[in-house]
């Protein structure tokens, strides 16, 4: 039986031209290639979820140095560095996880605690710190006992970004391992790590060998290395975190009365039945601002019903500079944003000339390209956006040299292609509803009456 299949095209790739060929014949030959292309899509799916054009090289590695063995197990010291420009980890802060590989038990911490202990009955005498056979681990809160701190611990998990606090973008603490390996060939690498950062989003990879990391003693004259290195490279993804946005964008302008507002259900409206509006007797509650353990929001009324909204108004033309004023509003009742972070792309931020409120920080992530700038509070002033209510905003206004060449204020030029906030991109307007430059300028009906009555009093002189 022969069977005539065809052309047939994926996204407009043409992937299969059997003309007429045995219909099991047929099947050998179209199943592999089909497999392939379902493969390719769901690793293109995959990689694009996690991929930040703005950071292409941004990620969260989990570094454990093996730095003494014990007689059943080993001494390490787990470095949580977070190389992402732009994205920290908020409170409530981090919660780490893998499972053992065989039947491994953590004896002892140091800069951190696991959340359960779990079942330690089989132990006479020290009871482990944790038996479970996939535990979580979260930091210490500040000002815990100093025999129960480590180096760059203890901050209730909160870790800055690279791009804004480099210091402040490690945590770390120590962990003693029992019923482990006693060697670098007998040691069993944990799987199946987790990252919460403090919610959804993180997909970390295998853990992997590499050189052992060296230590350089304080005076500098010494240097020494773990018995034994392992990575883990951890990655976000704003689909993985929410199916919607976390924050909107509005324009306005100068030359244009039309502000442009957030789209309607920018984050989704799912939180519209809970929402409380800004005149109500719930808005005044004592009560209204105390977080909750699963951090849901709790939402001034909107329209678009977002966290947080991003404000940028074109405010003045000079000669050879133009003005831009940003406001950040926070309409979570139950979220103080610390160390926030603001992140835009536009083509004259090459040629930004001062920020009056803000820090600012240019990202150049390939290089030649400088369209990408972040914002962020300056510390002890703004760096903590309020939870909503009459202080739940932070502004700045942000002077910017004109390029005669490329400069206008046409088909939304002056408005930004993409804002970030926190590290997840906000929903923009669409293109068609920007405010917009009219097309005359505005004639003052005087001032050309006045031109006429002079040009014919020179004409009866003459």
């Amino acid at each position: 039986m022969e069977f005539c299949k065809p052309i047939e095209r994926f996204h407009g790739i043409v992937t299969e031209t059997i003309s007429c060929y045995p219909m099991q014949q047929c099947h050998l030959l179209w199943a592999p290639k089909f497999i392939s292309l379902v493969i390719t899509f769901f690793l293109m799916l995959s990689h694009a979820g996690a991929y930040d054009p703005l950071d292409p090289t941004g990620n969260i590695t989990i570094k454990w140095d093996v730095m003494s063995w014990t007689p059943d197990g080993y001494v390490a010291s787990v470095t949580m560095n977070n190389f992402q420009m732009f994205r920290h980890i908020i409170s409530p802060g981090w919660t780490l996880g893998w499972t053992w590989d065989k039947k491994e038990v953590i004896w002892s911490m140091v800069g951190a605690q696991t959340t359960e202990q779990g079942d330690c009955s089989k132990f006479k005498g020290n009871t482990p710190h944790c038996c479970k056979k996939s535990p979580t681990v979260v930091d210490l809160l500040p000002g815990v006992p100093y025999n129960q701190q480590f180096t760059n611990c203890c901050k209730g998990g909160v870790v800055a970004a690279w791009g804004q606090d480099p210091s402040a973008s490690v945590s770390a603490f120590q962990i003693s391992v029992g019923l482990a390996g006693t060697s670098n060939k007998t040691v069993k690498l944990p799987k199946n790590f987790t990252l919460l950062g403090p919610g959804p989003g993180y997909t970390c990879g295998l853990a992997k060998i590499v050189p052992s990391t060296i230590f350089l003693t304080p005076d500098g004259r010494r240097k020494t290395q773990a018995l034994m290195t392992w990575n883990v490279t951890c990655t976000y993804s704003q689909f993985l975190a929410s199916k919607n946005p976390s924050c909107c964008v509005s324009f306005s302008s100068f030359y244009n009365e039309t502000i442009t507002p957030c789209p309607s259900c920018s984050c989704g409206c799912q939180n519209k039945a809970n929402c409380i509006k800004v005149d109500s007797k719930q808005a005044h509650r004592e009560e209204i601002n105390t977080p909750k353990k699963d951090n849901t929001p709790l939402l001034q009324c909107t329209h678009h019903m977002c966290p947080v909204r991003v404000h940028w108004h074109v405010k003045l033309n000079y000669k050879d500079y133009w003005r831009v004023k940003i406001a950040i509003t926070n309409f979570n009742y139950r979220m103080n944003y610390t160390q926030w972070t603001l992140v835009a792309q536009h083509p004259n931020l090459d040629k930004i000339t001062q920020v009056f409120s803000f820090e600012y920080k240019p990202l150049v992530p390939y290089g030649s390209i400088n369209d990408t700038g972040m914002f962020y509070g300056m510390k002890f002033y703004n760096d903590l956006l309020m939870e909503a209510g009459p202080f739940g905003n932070v502004q700045s206004e942000v002077l910017l040299q004109k390029n005669q060449e490329t400069f206008t204020f046409k088909q939304g030029w002056a408005f930004p292609r993409k804002v970030y906030f926190n590290g997840d991109e906000c929903k923009l307007p669409p293109p068609d509803t920007y405010p917009f430059l009219p097309n005359t300028a505005y004639a003052n009906p005087i001032s050309f009456l006045t031109m006429i009555a002079s040009v014919l009093l020179m004409i009866l002189f003459m």
